[in-house]
C-alpha cells in the first residue's frame, strides 16, 4: 500500500520585524519526501523543493505575512502515524482518505490520544473508500477550560485492512505498472527453530534490562509445541541456557523464564562470539537431522551497543556471520536506544535474510519488542517465488522470498506492456506446512481505469510511485551488502538516477528549496549524527560571479596566479617540483581547513624537461570531520567510515554537514562551505593517446574566502596581503614581455609582464589574464622556499615554522 502524507502549516507573523520559523516534521523511517512548497501570501512568492544528489527541517525567513508550507512524503503503511505537535492551534485538522480497489474489510481508530477526545473522530466507510476526520476546536484541545497547554500529545493512529479473497494475491494494474499484493490466510504455521541472543552488558542495566526480561517472558509463553528454541546471553563472555535446541514444552519454557529472571547486566559486549555460537547451535542441529525439513530457522539478536570485546571491526563481524549462516536461516536484529550502530544491524540482518528494527529504551521497550516478535513469530510459507510472463513485464522488483510470516504482506511491482496485453497472469509457488502450493491470479489490465479516473482523491501515479519506492529500497539493501566497491558505486549511481527521475529523497539526495528567481535557496542538511537526529538547514544564496582577474588560481604546468585586492594586481609564479610531491596550498589551523595538491608528470620529457601538473586535490575540513578527494576520475567525500563517490561523468551534488559539492559533468567541481568559503576545481581532458600530455586539474580560490590571519600555504599566506611596489618598468627580452622591479617583503625582484590563462569560462583556449611573473618558483614573493610547502599526506597541515 502507498500512503501519501501531506503536512500543511499556515503561520502568521504579527511582529514588526522578520523572524525565523522551523517547519519540523518527523518522517517515518523508510518514507521518502517527494515535495516541499512554501508560499508567502503577501507577495505571492513561492519556494519549491527539488532534489539534489547527496532532512527534513526547513528554516525559512518569516516576514510580516502569512506563510503556507506543504510537505509530502510517501511510505508503505501497516498503520499510519500522524505526528501531532504539542501546541494549541487555532485550526487543527487531520484527514485520512483510504482508497482500496480490493475493498476495505475494516477501519479502526484506537483511542491513542486518551478519553479527552472521545467522540471527536468521525469515520465514514464505504465498500472501497473511507474518510477519517479529526478536527478538535481550540477549546477541545485545551487540557482544561483555563489551561494554555494542549491535550493533543501523542500519535493519531488509523488501522485498517483490505478484503483478501484470492489466495494468489491481488493484482492492480494502472498506467503501465502492476502491483501484486500477496497476503494469504488460513494456512497452518510452519514449525520454527529460534535462538534468542540477548545482550546483558553493563549498558543494559536498569530499565532496558527490566523491560527486556518482561518482553522475553511474554515471548517465550507464545512459543508453539512444534517449535524448538534456546537462549544465549552475552557480555564479554557468552553463556547458553541450553547448548542445543529443545522443544518448547511447558516445562522447558518455564525453566527458560526462570533463567532469564536471574540475568544481571555487567561487562562488555562481544557480539561476534555470541552470534557465532548461535549459528553453531543451529548448524549442528541441522547436521544431526534434528530440524524438520519444513521448519524455519532464525536468530533474534537484542543489543543496545557496539562491540567492545573480542572482534571489534564491524565488517569482519558481518563477514564471519555471513560465512557461518551460509544462507541456511535468518537473522533478525533489535537495536535498543541510540547508542547502537543501527546501520550495522540493518546490514547484517539484510545480508542474512532478515530485517532490523530500532526500539526505544524506555517504558515502551517491552511492548515494542513483543510487536517486533509478532512480525516473525508465525511463519506460514517458505521459498516463495512470483512468476510473470517475461514477454509482457519488465523491471520487476524482488520476486523471490525466503519466508512469509502471518500478519505481513509481500508486495511485488513492475512495468507491464498494457498496449499489447489484455490480461496479466501471475503464478506464485511456495512451500506450506503440508503441501507445495501453486497459486494463480488473472487480471484485466484495464480493470482499474474507470475506478481510478472517477475518484478525485485517487492518486493516478500510485502504481509508478510504489514501483519506484520498492525499487529504490531494494537497491539500498543491495548496496549495503555489495561485495565490492565498484559494485557499490554502480548501485549508488542507479539510486541517484532513480531518485531524480521519480522525485524521491534518499540517503544520497537532499531537498533543495528555491524560489523561481533562484536567488534564495534553502538546504535541508544531512544529520550531524545519524544516531542523534538532525540539525537545522542553512539558508544559502548564490555568490555573485567573480571576474576573471579577481581570483587565486593554479592551473596548467602548475601556474600560480595570486590576486592582490588592495593593489588590484595579479602576481604569477610557477612551481617546478617532481611527480608525486604534495604541495600545500592552504593550511589554516584556526578554521581547520587544509587544501593540498599532488603533482603528476607528463608521459615523457619535452626539451629535456618533464612538465608536471596537479592530478589530485585533497580538502580537509577538520571542524566538520570531512575530507574531499578529487582526481581526474572521481570525486569522493569522506566522513569517518562513511564515504560517497561521484565520477566526472556525473552531474550532481553531495551535501553533508552544510558542505555542498556540485559536480558539472566533465567540467568542474564546486565546493561550498556555507557562505564562508568556496573552491572550484577544473578538469582538463586530453586525447588519451596523446604521446606526451595527461589529464590534469586546476583550482580556483576566491580571495573573499574567510580564512584566518594565521592561514599559510602557497595561496593561504596571501590572506594577509603583502605590500607590493612595482616600478622601473623597462623593455624585456621580447617587446610583449616588459620587465620591472618589484619590492615585496623586503626583497627586490625582477619580474616580467606576461599572460596566463583563466579556464573557467573557456576550458579549451582559456581567457587571457595579465600578470607580473616572479621567477625561480616564486622565490622572494612567497615565504621561504617552495620546498617548505611540501607535505607528507594529502590531508596534512603545514608544520609550524
Amino acid at each position: 500500500r502507498l500512503a501519501n502524507t501531506m503536512i500543511q502549516a499556515k503561520m502568521v507573523n504579527n511582529a514588526k520585524r522578520s523572524q525565523h520559523i522551523v517547519f519540523d516534521v518527523q518522517v517515518p523511517k523508510g518514507a521518502f519526501i517527494d515535495n516541499f512548497t512554501m508560499r508567502r501570501v503577501s507577495n505571492r512568492s513561492l519556494l519549491f523543493g527539488k532534489l539534489t544528489p547527496d532532512h527534513r527541517r526547513e528554516r525559512p525567513k518569516w516576514e510580516h505575512s502569512l506563510i503556507c508550507l506543504w510537505g509530502v512524503y510517501g511510505t508503505l503503511p501497516q498503520q499510519w502515524h500522524c505526528i501531532i505537535l504539542n501546541v494549541l492551534l487555532s485550526c487543527l485538522q487531520v484527514d485520512v482518505r483510504i482508497i482500496e480497489p480490493q475493498g476495505i474489510r475494516y477501519v479502526h481508530v484506537p483511542n491513542s490520544l486518551g478519553d479527552h477526545f472521545n467522540g471527536i473522530t468521525t469515520i465514514s466507510k464505504g465498500e472501497k473508500k473511507a474518510h477519517i476526520s479529526f478536527k478538535p476546536t481550540m477549546a477541545q484541545q485545551r487540557k482544561c477550560p483555563t489551561c494554555s497547554s494542549t491535550a493533543v500529545d501523542g500519535n493519531f493512529v488509523v488501522q485498517y485492512d483490505v478484503n483478501r479473497e484470492s489466495t494468489g494475491g491481488e493484482l492492480e494494474i494502472f498506467n503501465g505498472y502492476f502491483i501484486h499484493f500477496f497476503a494469504p490466510e488460513n494456512l497452518d504455521p510452519l514449525p520454527k527453530n529460534i535462538l534468542f541472543v540477548i545482550d546483558v552488558s553493563g549498558s543494559m542495566w536498569g530499565l532496558k534490562m527490566k523491560q527486556t526480561i518482561e518482553a522475553m517472558k511474554a515471548i517465550l509463553s507464545e512459543l508453539r509445541a512444534a517449535d524448538q528454541f534456546s537462549l544465549i546471553d552475552f557480555n564479554h563472555n557468552v553463556r547458553c541456557w541450553r547448548d542445543n535446541l529443545v522443544s518448547a514444552t511447558p516445562a522447558q519454557v518455564e525453566d527458560a523464564k526462570k533463567y532469564i529472571q536471574t540475568i544481571h547486566p555487567n561487562g562488555g559486549t562481544n557480539i561476534n562470539e555470541a552470534l557465532l555460537r548461535a549459528t553453531f547451535i543451529l548448524n549442528e542441529a541441522q547436521n544431526l537431522g534434528m530440524l524438520d525439513p519444513n521448519s524455519v530457522s532464525m536468530i533474534v539478536l537484542v543489543s543496545d551497543g557496539d562491540p567492545t570485546v573480542g572482534e571489534l571491526k564491524l565488517t569482519t563481524i558481518q563477514k564471519n556471520v555471513k560465512q557461518s549462516i551460509k544462507d541456511e536461516f535468518s537473522l533478525f536484529c533489535l537495536g535498543i536506544g541510540f547508542d547502537v550502530d543501527y546501520d550495522f544491524l540493518q546490514r547484517i540482518a539484510t545480508d542474512n535474510r532478515g530485517m532490523a528494527q530500532r526500539i526505544f529504551g524506555n517504558q515502551e521497550t517491552s511492548a515494542q519488542m513483543k510487536r517486533f516478535y509478532n512480525q516473525v513469530s508465525t511463519p506460514l510459507l517458505k521459498k516463495i517465488q512470483f512468476n510473470y510472463p517475461q514477454e509482457s513485464v519488465s523491471d520487476v522488483t524482488q520476486s523471490s522470498f525466503h519466508n512469509y510470516f502471518g500478519g505481513s504482506e509481500i508486495v511485488v511491482a513492475g512495468k507491464v506492456d498494457t498496449a499489447n496485453l489484455q490480461h496479466l497472469e501471475s503464478v506464485v509457488t511456495a512451500t506450506a506446512a503440508n503441501a507445495e502450493l501453486v497459486m494463480e491470479t488473472l487480471r484485466d489490465v484495464e480493470e482499474l481505469d474507470g475506478f481510478m479516473k472517477k475518484d478525485k482523491y485517487a492518486d493516478p501515479e500510485f502504481t509508478r510511485k510504489l514501483w519506484a519506492y520498492l525499487t529504490v529500497n531494494q537497491m539500498l539493501a543491495e548496496r549495503n551488502t555489495a561485495p565490492t566497491a565498484a559494485l557499490k558505486r554502480n548501485i549508488t549511481k542507479s539510486i541517484l538516477q532513480m531518485s531524480l527521475d521519480h522525485h524521491i529523497v534518499t540517503p544520497f539526495t537532499s531537498m533543495l528549496i528555491e524560489n523561481p528567481e533562484k536567488d534564495e535557496i534553502m538546504l535541508a542538511d544531512q544529520p550531524k549524527d545519524p544516531r542523534r537526529g538532525c540539525c537545522s538547514g542553512q539558508c544559502l544564496r548564490p555568490s555573485p560571479p567573480v571576474s576573471a582577474v579577481s581570483i587565486n588560481r593554479v592551473d596548467n604546468d602548475p601556474h600560480f596566479i595570486i590576486y592582490l585586492p588592495k593593489s588590484q594586481r595579479n602576481i604569477c609564479f610557477n612551481i617546478n617540483s617532481d611527480p608525486g610531491h604534495i604541495l600545500n596550498l592552504v593550511s589554516d589551523p584556526s578554521t581547520g581547513v587544509v587544501v593540498n595538491g599532488q603533482l603528476i608528470g607528463a608521459k615523457k620529457e619535452e626539451n629535456k624537461k618533464l612538465n608536471t601538473y596537479f592530478g589530485k586535490f585533497g580538502f580537509y575540513f577538520k571542524n566538520k570531520g570531512l575530507k574531499v578527494e578529487i582526481d581526474t576520475e572521481t570525486i569522493t567525500l569522506k566522513d569517518g567510515s562513511y564515504s560517497i563517490m561521484l565520477t566526472w561523468s556525473d552531474t550532481g551534488h553531495i551535501i553533508r554537514k552544510q558542505l555542498l559539492i556540485s559536480v558539472k559533468k566533465e567540467s568542474n567541481v564546486t565546493i561550498r562551505v556555507g557562505e564562508e568559503m568556496s573552491f572550484m576545481v577544473l578538469l582538463h581532458r586530453v586525447w588519451k593517446n596523446h604521446p606526451v600530455n595527461v589529464d590534469f586539474l586546476g583550482i580556483y580560490i576566491p580571495p573573499e574566502n574567510q580564512f584566518s590571519p594565521e592561514a599559510r600555504g602557497l595561496i593561504g599566506q596571501f590572506t594577509s596581503e603583502p605590500e607590493v611596489y612595482i616600478h622601473n618598468q623597462r623593455p624585456g627580452q621580447t617587446p610583449e614581455k616588459p620587465q620591472a622591479t618589484m619590492e615585496v617583503k623586503g626583497n627586490k625582484l625582477t619580474v616580467t609582464r606576461g599572460l596566463q590563462k583563466d579556464y573557467r569560462t573557456n576550458r579549451v583556449f582559456g581567457t587571457d589574464v595579465q600578470c607580473w611573473f616572479v621567477h625561480n618558483s616564486g622565490k622572494g614573493f612567497i615565504d621561504g622556499h617552495y620546498k617548505d610547502y611540501l607535505v607528507p599526506h594529502l590531508y596534512s597541515f603545514l608544520k609550524e615554522p
